[in-house]
């Protein structure tokens, strides 16, 4: 018996210093997902990168940044993550988002 269903995983790519409304533009994505209902929500911070504008980000010693990339992550349905997305246009100024077609698989401790 096949348990997966179809879903979307949601990826947005953004630095650690955006902000919307004085908070962390991250923190609202999240936020804004936990208050829909989605499934859940990962924010990821990667120790090195760079944007649409070539300049590099790093938690290199010699060169502490404060702007370190950050992913957040999440997967749900299509129609819950289209709902996310009309909140996200008006909280990012920059960055990427991504929408992959995954299969998904619910797991509780009910399984």
């Amino acid at each position: 018996m096949d348990r997966f269903e179809e879903g979307c995983l949601l990826r947005i790519f953004l630095g650690e210093s955006d902000r919307h409304d004085g908070k962390p533009v991250y923190e609202q994505i999240v936020l804004k997902a936990r208050e829909l209902q989605l499934a859940g929500a990962t924010v990821l911070r990667g120790p090195m990168g760079f944007g649409a504008d070539s300049r590099l980000h790093t938690a290199k010693i010699l060169r502490l940044s404060e702007d370190l990339p950050i992913v957040v992550e999440i997967v749900d349905t299509r129609e819950r993550i289209d709902s996310l997305l009309t909140h996200i246009d008006g909280m990012m100024r920059g960055g990427l988002i991504t929408i992959e077609n995954v299969r998904m698989r619910r797991i509780s401790s009910d399984d």
